[in-house]
Formats: C-alpha cells, structure tokens, sequence
C-alpha cells in the first residue's frame, strides 16, 4: 500500500496505494509507459527515498529499520545506462567490494560473457576504458554491469531496461548474460 510523490512535485503522486509481493525466486517484470513509476519502485527498493505512505518489504522487514550497508549487500541494479568509470576492467567490476580477488573478478566477466572483448583491449583488463566507458559499446558496457552485479552475488537483481538500448547481436550476449545472472535469484 505504497504512496509516493517526488519531493520536487509533492501534488503529484507516483505510486498511489501500490501493493506487490513477490516471492524468492519469483522473477517480476513491471511494464508501462514512461512515468508509470517502474524505476521509481527501483528507487524505493534501494532506499533513495522512501515511500510517504506505507512500507517496502524486503524478507518481511522494512527497509527503513534497515542499515542501508545491509539493505544494498543484498541487492545488485543493472540500469539501462551503466555507470563505468574512468579505470580499467578489474576496478570496475569489483567497484565498491573489498577482498575481491582478479580470480574472481575473471570468473565474474566469464559469466557476463565479458572475457572475450576485455582480452582483445591493448592492455586487456588493464585498459583504461574512459569517462563513462566511451572505449566501450553499449552491449560491452551492459555486460560490464551484469559482471558488477554477479560479483556482487545478490539476493535480489534490478534490471532497469538493461537491454532496451542494444542492437540485436549485444542483445543476444547480454540476454546470455543475465541468465546466467538470474539462476536462483529474485528477479
């Protein structure tokens, strides 16, 4: 029973007594027009904001009585538009994860079906992919994201429009991608 509005635009509701429930292992897909409140749910879920009437539920608990440390350990988002920083394959994937091995960073952008195109950059993982990723196609970058997501072995995975943007060929090796991403998790 979740009501939202913006803080920008308080007359004007996002979500009006909106109830989900989805179970582990359940995968979901929210569909609707542009302003329907899709990446809006995706904003609540990881606690950008929280809802003005209401709660969001994640294992029966409410997010807010959540650390935000522990919320987000057990979620992974894969937007549309993936952020890729200025730095080289290894640090993008393991972004914001301590103790991660190159191991398991390989194993990671194996699964995205990432290996074959870092491997052909000059320097491999090492190379530095520029601001926002510009060394990188659209499908490369969306795989570069799964590989962030499977690192990351999340409970629950977000995938905000993560194909929309692709031509046919990235589509396909992001779609394998995710599948691999998708095995036993909420979705």
């Amino acid at each position: 029973r979740v009501g939202f509005a913006y803080p920008s635009n308080p007359a004007r509701p996002i979500l009006t007594d909106f109830s989900l429930e989805i179970a582990p292992g359940e995968k979901v897909a929210l569909v609707g027009p542009s302003g329907a409140g899709k990446s809006t749910l995706f904003q609540l879920l990881l606690r950008f904001h929280d809802p003005d009437t209401g709660s969001v539920r994640f294992d029966g608990i409410d997010l807010r009585e959540l650390r935000l440390e522990e919320l987000r350990r057990h979620m992974a988002l894969v937007p549309q538009d993936p952020v890729i920083f200025a730095s080289d394959a290894w640090e993008n994937i393991r972004y914001g994860l301590e103790g991660i091995d190159r191991h398991q960073v390989r194993a990671a952008a194996q699964a995205a079906h990432a290996v074959a195109f870092l491997e052909a950059l000059p320097q491999g993982f090492d190379s530095f992919l520029g601001e926002r990723g510009v060394r990188l196609s659209g499908g490369q970058r969306q795989r570069l994201a799964i590989a962030r997501a499977i690192l990351r072995n999340p409970t629950l995975l977000l995938l905000d429009e993560a194909t929309s943007a692709l031509d046919a060929e990235s589509e396909r090796a992001v779609q394998e991608a995710l599948e691999n991403l998708m095995q036993g998790r909420t979705g």
